[in-house]
């Protein structure tokens, strides 16, 4: 056999092994893109089933869950769950708000903070506002919560969040021994998809989580 056709034929087999391992690539990649379609697919069916099954019940307290502050104001966004909070508190379903979160970067006020001005401007009495102002994160805002509950007596709990979070925030509570059920808030000035996109990845990071 010839130089040249020895040479032909390493080519052939080089370019065979490079197909045959760009196949293999795709066919991996094809795989884990169905995997994980068909976990957000079931991520999403829980947040829709949570959001269903989020009605209002008779509690202790209320826990309106932070969001961002603009100043010394309630965010649009967060002024949405305070008022689902005060609904709550007017309807008689809870005798007190449990407002959570605390001190953003570059901020001079806790979230529980603007939180309660902003429910004590809407008529709430300051004593029946308790505040949770460690908290960075969801699952801080529940935890640390749970420690003010029960500084207070208070047992039966309510999440207030918007819809999308629901499902995150109930999961985090129940993990922590809570006796929580979740009310939800259907969002005029946030942008849903988006947001629900962000949540399927924050409830994949929660369900590999070492909590």
């Amino acid at each position: 056999m010839s130089l040249q056709r020895l040479k032909s034929k390493d080519t052939s087999s080089a370019v065979k092994q490079k197909k045959s391992k760009a196949r293999g690539f795709f066919r991996i990649l094809g795989i884990c893109l169905l995997l994980f379609g068909c976990w957000s697919a079931y991520l999403l069916w829980k947040m829709d089933r949570t959001i269903q099954e989020a009605v209002p019940r008779k509690a202790d307290v209320a826990i309106v869950l932070g969001a961002a502050i603009w100043g010394d104001r309630p965010s649009p966004g967060l002024r949405e769950r305070l008022d689902e909070g005060l609904k709550l508190f007017q309807e008689g379903y809870v005798s007190y708000l449990l407002v959570s979160g605390g001190l953003g970067e570059g901020k001079t006020q806790t979230e529980a903070a603007v939180m309660r001005n902003y429910l004590v401007e809407q008529g709430v009495p300051a004593e029946r506002i308790l505040l949770e102002p460690k908290s960075s994160d969801t699952y801080e805002n529940l935890l640390f919560s749970k420690e003010v509950m029960q500084e207070h007596g208070l047992s039966r709990a309510l999440v207030v969040s918007h819809d999308y979070h629901l499902a995150r925030a109930i999961d985090m509570a129940h993990s922590l021994e809570m006796d929580a059920t979740p009310v939800g808030v259907t969002s005029h000035v946030l942008y849903g998809p988006y947001h629900k996109a962000r949540e399927v990845l924050a409830l994949t990071k929660w369900h590999l989580s070492p909590f």
